[in-house]
């Protein structure tokens, strides 16, 4: 059986062979930590934003989306705390020359711990069978206690150093544990230092005098300071949201596991205004209804956790991550933060304007608090990729590679094939084509054997399959081909919409959120 490892490097080469995503630049020998997406991997991506910003401004009477600018006046990074504080602790290690961050270092080492303890576990369940206790067993076992025991001094050692910004510490964390460059496989570790995130660059010519501008490494700023605008001219009562989806830009001096990672990105975040008091019964409701909004696509209940953090933002009094088993483990997709007034207030006090909201309920002004809700789009992207990427062996010895993407999500929904070109055939397909291609993408194919076109649309993900073969001129039906299960059914032509459209709506993930 494949490791996760060899699992992944196979996904990463799939998405590049058939269209998903492309190293960017690549004729030039590509830009690191960037990448561009392709003819089916764009598709899949638009669905996803689509999945989002649905569920977010169609579903919700009091949720209003936004597109805003990618430059924004500095004075914005100075108030929300980004010049000053955007940085990640870096190490080097001076035998290969390599940069690692520290506390990813660190967070790699508590993951191995963790490992440790499920193999303890999952080998005693093979042992023991039926009968097995996994919860007593991991009480009781001197070695899984044993590590469980190094894991919590070690989280707990490493949660203090990051909430007070001891980079020694955290440097002499890596030295303790023996923590080895991947590279060179040695500790000869520099000291931790810090380093800003933010691009920049430079607005207006010399001669008017530039201006030094930075790249959002974020999209929630633009809504900040459009509160009043929206507030004020879309008439909105608290509780009210305000969504948007939009580039960001991150100088990831360690970008790494593929489009996990990445320097240019797209994110998906909604600001929810709230009452001062009420930030927490909001915070759960958000917490919950995130968690729908994932678990409905059918990838796996059991792929999903929430990871409560321990150190929290100056400006957060509560936050959390989703985060979905990756083929490199548990990772974050989504992060929901109690941000508090500390937004507001900020862009208030540094640009002198009075930024409240009048409550006639209460009959006074407040700086209201906020609930963020903010998701990566490439690595949501990642994640049903993931979940979706199966490779199947077939009776006869025959493999198969399928993408079983949930079919709302699907780039393509349906392929149209002539059994043969010519008879007419073709011509009928096309009739099939104009019927369909309205309300659904849907892509034509009449090259290579029935049996190679089929493989080729289970690898980019496609639930359905349409044949058109000699009986249907007589019959006006079609032989249609199920992607998960390839059973094959014949169905009238007149069937195929109502068909492809209850299986592709998105109506029906967006009442499993609201039940």
């Amino acid at each position: 059986m494949a490791s996760q490892e060899e699992v992944f490097k196979k996904l990463v080469a799939h998405c590049k062979e058939y269209g998903f995503v492309f190293p960017s630049s690549e004729i030039y020998d590509g830009l690191a930590a960037v990448y561009d997406y392709g003819q089916n991997g764009v598709l899949l991506k638009n669905n996803i934003k689509q999945y989002w910003w649905d569920s977010m401004v169609k579903l919700h009477e009091n949720i209003v989306g936004i597109d805003a600018a990618i430059f924004m006046h500095p004075t914005t990074w100075k108030a929300s705390g980004h010049v000053d504080a955007f940085n990640d602790p870096l190490i080097d290690n001076r035998d290969s020359k390599k940069r690692y961050r520290a506390d990813v270092l660190i967070e790699d080492q508590i993951a191995k711990y963790e490992d440790k303890i499920n193999k303890e576990v999952e080998k005693a369940a093979r042992r023991f069978g039926e009968k097995f206790d996994a919860d007593l067993f991991r009480k009781t076992n001197p070695r899984v206690l044993e590590h469980q025991q190094k894991h919590d001094a070690l989280h707990q050692r490493y949660s203090d150093a990051m909430n007070a910004g001891d980079l020694k510490e955290l440097r002499q964390i890596i030295i303790d544990e023996n923590i080895v460059c991947p590279i060179s496989g040695t500790t000869n570790w520099t000291d931790v230092r810090q380093f800003n995130l933010m691009f920049s660059t430079d607005m207006g010519s010399t001669a008017d005098g530039a201006m030094k501008i930075y790249l959002r490494p974020e999209t929630a700023q633009g809504i900040f300071v459009n509160f009043l605008n929206v507030q004020k001219t879309g008439r909105m009562k608290i509780p009210f949201g305000i969504a948007q989806m939009g580039k960001a830009f991150r100088n990831e001096i360690v970008a790494r596991q593929f489009i996990f990672r990445m320097r240019e990105f797209e994110q998906m975040e909604m600001q929810f205004f709230v009452r001062p008091g009420e930030e927490m019964q909001w915070f759960d409701f958000w917490r919950q209804t995130r968690l729908k909004w994932h678990k409905a696509l059918g990838l796996g209940d059991e792929k999903y956790r929430f990871h409560d953090h321990e150190k929290l933002a100056h400006y957060a009094n509560a936050a959390t991550d989703i985060e979905f088993e990756m083929p490199f483990g548990f990772k974050e997709v989504e992060g929901i933060h109690s941000r508090t007034n500390f937004d507001l207030s900020q862009h208030a006090k540094y640009s002198g304007k009075k930024i409240e909201y009048f409550d006639p309920e209460l009959n006074q002004s407040y700086t209201p608090y906020v609930i963020e809700t903010s998701i990566g789009v490439d690595r949501m992207f990642l994640s049903v990729l993931s979940a979706a990427y199966q490779e199947e062996q077939l009776e006869g010895g025959d493999r198969r590679v399928v993408l079983r993407l949930p079919a709302v999500l699907a780039p393509v929904k349906a392929c149209v094939m002539p059994l043969v070109r010519k008879d007419g055939l073709p011509e009928k397909a096309q009739e099939v084509m104009n019927l369909l291609k309205y309300d659904f993408n849907c892509s034509y194919d009449e090259k290579d054997s029935i049996g190679k076109r089929y493989r080729r649309q289970d690898a980019i993900g496609t639930p359905f399959c349409i044949t058109i073969d000699h009986e249907t001129l007589n019959d006006q039906s079609v032989t249609i081909r199920y992607r998960d299960t390839m059973q094959q059914e014949r169905i009238a032509i007149s069937e195929l919409h109502s068909l492809i459209q209850r299986a592709t709506a998105m109506s029906t993930l967006f009442r499993k959120i609201m039940e």
